[in-house]
């Protein structure tokens, strides 16, 4: 069709597409078109009016086919003409970005690195594609990884990049060729984005200039087998000898449904290892192991995967991750509002742990408060701190069965900001004056915590309850609910332990949180959340909804209180 179209109209659709179309007649186009519309009416006014043996058919026909030449001529006296802008040699400027990351210097099929392209056709005198492009442009070249830069030369390129960012690079190029004619950049990579940037933000400014964006794609669109270890998600900070759990992406393909080893390996010392069983292609998995690090100071750890059978790519394969060990007491105010084997069975829970300094603060009677180890007589000398600088020192907050009217409204806000502005972990313990039952809600501290609370019992005489508490499948793989034993044997161990009470009904999570613990007893119509966490603005939340937890440390060989302690410490 294009030829038949060329053959007619001597160029081809696209010169139509992009050229503009006008007429070369001395006299305007209006003008043409009334002579135009005279002459043909008097055509169809001579047929009309003619008389012969010609029936109204063929003068119709005679008509139209004199009318039709009519336009033709008129047409070619009006001298159309198709107008085609081209760029004055070396006046327009094209940017073109290469990509300088490791992938590059991967082999594809054929045996020859992804970078060869570039070497061939931007990098050497003898390239045919650059004499051509520097005849009609002036070239400028940017080089594009995790960061972005120009660059005089290809030959300049490292390709030691970890990732790549098209917006950056967009931007960058953008912003240097700002001031010249820039007739388009062309980007020259072998994979997608991946960095979390949003792509389109960088391509509407160049859209609104008019600049056009040419992809050039190198390399195979898959690499098949492949592991690819990608985010890992552990914390920044922690207390030496902290239990971790570290969460790691692991995508495959052609390994489906296989089983691989992750090493952990911290100063080249192997830490942990635990195998994981792939899913499907192309579906990732995420893999949860446990350790503890020993030693303070920074480290890095470094989480592999062996290379496997067939892959030709192994770089992929690894992660390190930056970790900052502390060794420093962590200071920890746990303020009980009333007296109860909690505190006493509290402080014996981290007693022989050097990491923790568990500052005691229990009301005994009205404005009466007994302090247990401060570092000195003027610590808490007033009770609970009524500014920021003193809360701030403490790096988590423990509240017992405290009510809410106990605290000004300002202290209530200095918890919530506790938690939000300065990352600290806050426990909220059940009790009679804790949650709903002690007024909790519609202050600000409710929103910090990682459960609903609703209306507190209409019965005079509260509400009771005896909960057998069992692990969620959340909480079958956390630390905090391990108690020290293998993951299979958790459940097992919890079915052991003596059941305990809650004067707190609360049976859902807030959006985001996650419950570790259930229980259930008969007079419970729904099942208690026991014990759930979440993440809120800088730091963490924790509940624990029962009143007595002292009876499982006559039972478990780790308290509870002392992981949820560490739990809320870990960054």
């Amino acid at each position: 069709m294009e030829r038949i179209f060329e053959f007619l109209f001597k160029y081809p659709p696209l010169f139509f597409e992009q050229g503009d179309f006008t007429f070369g007649a001395p006299m305007s186009v209006r003008l043409w078109l009334i002579i135009a519309g005279i002459l043909g009416a008097a055509t169809v006014a001579s047929y009309t009016i003619a008389r012969g043996k010609s029936t109204v058919t063929d003068r119709g026909v005679m008509a139209g086919l004199r009318v039709l030449l009519l336009a033709v001529i008129i047409v070619c006296l009006l001298q159309p003409s198709l107008i085609l802008s081209t760029v004055v040699p070396q006046q327009n400027f094209v940017g073109i970005l290469i990509d300088d990351s490791q992938s590059m210097l991967l082999a594809d099929e054929n045996g020859e690195p992804r970078n060869s392209f570039i070497n061939e056709e931007f990098a050497s005198d003898e390239s045919e594609l650059l004499r051509q492009l520097s005849d009609r442009f002036a070239l400028r070249f940017f080089r594009f990884s995790d960061v972005a830069g120009r660059i005089d030369s290809p030959s300049e390129l490292a390709y030691g990049g970890t990732h790549t960012n098209l917006s950056r690079a967009l931007d960058v190029a953008r912003e240097e060729l700002s001031g010249v004619p820039l007739s388009g950049l062309v980007m020259i990579t072998d994979g997608a984005d991946n960095d979390d940037q949003p792509l389109a933000e960088s391509l509407v400014p160049l859209q609104a200039a008019g600049v056009p964006v040419f992809t050039v794609g190198l390399g195979e669109e898959s690499i098949a087998p492949d592991i690819e270890l990608g985010r890992i998600e552990m914390p920044r900070a922690v207390l030496e000898g902290s239990s971790l759990t570290v969460d790691a992406v692991i995508t495959q393909t052609g390994f489906e449904n296989s089983t691989v080893p992750l090493i952990v390996e911290d100063e080249l010392q192997i830490i942990a290892e635990e195998m994981v069983e792939l899913g499907p292609d192309g579906e990732p998995v995420v893999a949860r192991i446990y350790f503890e690090l020993e030693g303070v100071g920074p480290r890095r750890v470094s989480f592999r995967i062996p290379p496997q059978p067939g892959e030709r790519v192994n770089r992929n394969n690894a992660r390190s991750v930056q970790v900052e060990v502390r060794g420093e007491r962590e200071k920890v105010l746990y303020f009980e509002g009333e007296p109860r084997f909690e505190v006493k069975f509290m402080r014996r829970a981290v007693e022989e742990d050097e990491n923790i300094q568990l500052v005691v603060l229990q009301r005994t009677a009205e404005s009466k408060f007994l302090r247990l180890d401060v570092d000195d007589g003027s610590e808490l000398e007033f009770g609970f701190p009524t500014s920021r600088e003193e809360l701030y020192r403490y790096r988590a907050l423990i509240l017992g069965s405290v009510e809410a009217s106990f605290f000004t409204y300002d202290q209530l806000q200095m918890i919530a900001d506790f938690v939000s502005e300065r990352g600290g972990g806050l426990l909220l313990l059940g009790g009679h004056g804790a949650f709903s039952e002690g007024g909790w809600q519609g202050t600000p501290v409710e929103e910090v915590m990682p459960v609903v609370l609703t209306s507190p019992s209409d019965d005079p005489q509260g509400f009771f309850a005896e909960v057998a508490v069992t692990p969620t499948p959340a909480g079958l793989t956390h630390p905090a609910v391990l108690l020290g034993v293998e993951q299979d044997q958790v459940r097992e161990r919890w079915d052991s332990l003596p059941t305990v009470t809650t004067v707190n009904p609360i049976s859902q999570v807030r959006p985001g949180a996650t419950a570790l613990l259930s229980g259930s007893g008969e007079q419970l119509a729904l099942e208690q959340i026991v014990l759930a966490f979440q993440r809120y603005g800088r730091g963490k939340s924790i509940a624990l909804t029962i009143q007595d937890s002292w009876l499982w440390q006559m039972h478990a060989d780790v308290p509870l209180e002392d992981q949820a302690m560490k739990l809320s410490g870990n960054r």
